[in-house]
Order: structure tokens, then sequence, then C-alpha cells
């Protein structure tokens, strides 16, 4: 197969080279997927430089985020479990070296396409979709009538998040950096979008609410949670998901007490070790929003990324904030030219 290997740190993707490697070998309990799709993500740019909190050790395949169909299937599972996938199901996922042709996973880092949906769409879900609908559903609440602000809306956890509050009945007011970027989060169901590089963007977010009463949930993945302090309702919840600011704040809290407000962290990644019963849940909800046409992906279009030759680009795109929603590049198989 064809991979990107690392083997060494490197300064930044453009030093990223492909190599010819054996076929991945799945384990007993692994299967074997050829890969049609692959997603970019931060922690792959921290990876590469050997600033991750996981570094697989030397050498190792980079990427993570996958589509693909299921080309070697276990014959059985521990405790005599059959196996959910047969050989041709087309499959998105997530297993440590995305970056290449194939790729071997467990089937707990499997999902089943949804239907009617393209490689290319479903190639960068499996991280944000259930992020951001824990999120909204499981941590804060959400439900018809609230008003939700949404940080950083046009990225990939951020145009998640707008889909799935405006599914249960929520106003969506969005924030961004540029103008493009505030039209693509209407495009995706924002109702209203505001440029957070204004510094009175808290009072304008609460002079959209009705009587200026602020906004019932803050979904945060920039590190805005002290500004957002602002514009938040009684009984409002902010959401902690990420720093994509760089700078991790630091909370006043008796700001928390005088409003009356609750400060809720999530961490996907950590619900199979700790509530993985919660996982099967919010998936469940998710593929009734897709079937029901209220989900869609939200990869980039702007460009065309073909090819792992073009990965080192996409990253780079990803990294250079040039890009919105999920940066996906298609991998075409032997025989095709584009998914």
């Amino acid at each position: 197969m064809r991979a990107i290997q690392v083997t060494e740190y490197v300064k930044g993707p453009e030093e990223l080279k492909i190599s010819t490697l054996p076929d991945p070998v799945p384990k007993s309990d692994e299967y074997l997927i050829a890969i049609h799709a692959t997603a970019t993500n931060f922690f792959d740019l921290l990876q590469i430089r050997g600033k991750y909190q996981s570094q697989p050790p030397f050498p190792w395949i980079s990427g993570s985020e996958f589509s693909g169909v299921i080309t070697k299937a276990p014959s059985s599972l521990p405790g005599g479990r059959a196996p959910k996938f047969k050989v041709g199901d087309k499959v998105f996922g997530a297993s440590q070296g995305g970056y290449a042709t194939q790729v071997a996973a467990p089937e707990d880092r499997l999902r089943p396409m949804p239907r009617g949906w393209s490689f290319f769409d479903a190639a960068g879900v499996f991280v944000t979709g259930p992020t951001s609908y824990a999120a909204l559903v499981t941590r804060a609440g959400i439900k018809k009538g609230d008003w939700v602000l949404v940080h950083a809306a046009a990225g990939g956890v951020g145009l998640a998040a707008v889909q799935i509050a405006k599914a249960f009945g929520a106003t969506v007011i969005a924030t961004a950096g540029t103008q493009h970027k505030l039209d693509v989060a209407r495009s995706f169901g924002a109702d209203h979008a505001i440029d957070y590089r204004q510094s009175d963007w808290p009072e304008k977010v609460k002079k959209l609410t009705p009587k200026g009463r602020g906004v019932d949930i803050v979904y945060d993945p920039v590190g805005l949670i002290g500004q957002s302090m602002k514009c938040i309702a009684w009984n409002g919840r902010l959401l902690v998901i990420g720093f994509a600011a760089g700078d991790i704040e630091k909370m006043a809290t008796n700001r928390i007490l005088l409003k009356n407000v609750s400060v809720v962290g999530l961490h996907w990644g950590a619900y199979s070790i700790n509530e993985p019963e919660a996982i099967e849940k919010v998936w469940e909800g998710l593929y009734e929003l897709t079937e029901s046409g209220k989900y869609r992906g939200t990869c980039f279009t702007d460009k065309e990324y073909v090819g792992l030759e073009s990965v080192p680009a996409a990253l780079q795109a990803l990294g250079g904030r040039e890009s919105w929603g999920k940066v996906v590049v298609k991998i075409p198989q032997e025989g095709q030219s584009k998914i």
C-alpha cells in the first residue's frame, strides 16, 4: 500500500513523504478497510511535530479519520460476538494511519456509511458529529426555543453544532472571523452571524435575543467562555469544547454564581472509558438526523484535494485557517481517478 509514514518528527506538513509499505495485517478482532477518503485534523498537525498527547513509536503512519470499504472482516469477535460488518460494506471511522490507501481498525472505531452519503462527506463525521451532539444534547440538554451561540461556527465541530441546534428547534447565532465563514455558517442554517473580531460582539449577541436576555447555550471550541459570560442568560449553559485560540482560560467563579449559570465540559474521546453506554445513544441520535436530512456533511469544497500527494497542502490549509468545515482528501483506488 501507499502511506504517509513518519520516521522522525517534522517542522510542518510540507516535509511529509509518501512511502510504499506492506499492506496492514489486521489483528483477529480488526477489519481491513480500503480508504476512499481521509480527513485532516488539528491533532494530526501536532502529532507529526511530536507535540500531541498521544505519540506512537516510530515508525508510524499519520492521519486518523477515513471512509472506505471493508476488504477483510474477522470471523468472530471476543466473547463469540458476530461481526457487524462484512466484506464490501461501506464504513467510516478513525484509527491511527488514516493517510494511507488501507488501514486496519477495530469494530468500535467504525460506523456504517449513512444512506445516500459519499465517501467524501462521511470521512469527516466520526470526530465532529458526535462531539457536537453529545455537547448540545447530552451535556446541555438543548430544547426547542433555546437560543444557542456557536463560536467558530464555520469549523468542523461548529457546522455540526449549527445543524444539530437547528434540528432541535433552537435559534442559532454563529460567530466567525471572516465574511466568507459567516456566509458558510448561514448556509448550514445559522439564523444570525456575527464577526467576533469586533470587540462589541457580546453586546451584539445579547441584543439579538428576546428582550436582550442573552443566549441559553454557548458552544465554545475556541476559548471565549469569559467573554461569552457577558451575553449568557440566567440559567445558561456554557459548553467548553476546546481551545483553538491557544490559551486555556482562567475564570472568576463569582461570575458563574452571580449569573446562575453552568460551565460544562465535554471530553467525547473519554466516553469509551468512563461512560461507554452513552456512545450508542449519541450515534443513534445523529443517524436519526442524517436519515431525516437535518444533518449533512460539512466538508470544505472551495478547493479539491485528491490523492495522498495532496495531504500536505490540505494540512497547510487547515493549519493556516484558510479553510472551513472538514478538509477531506479523496483517495482514488486502483483504476479510479476521483471519488
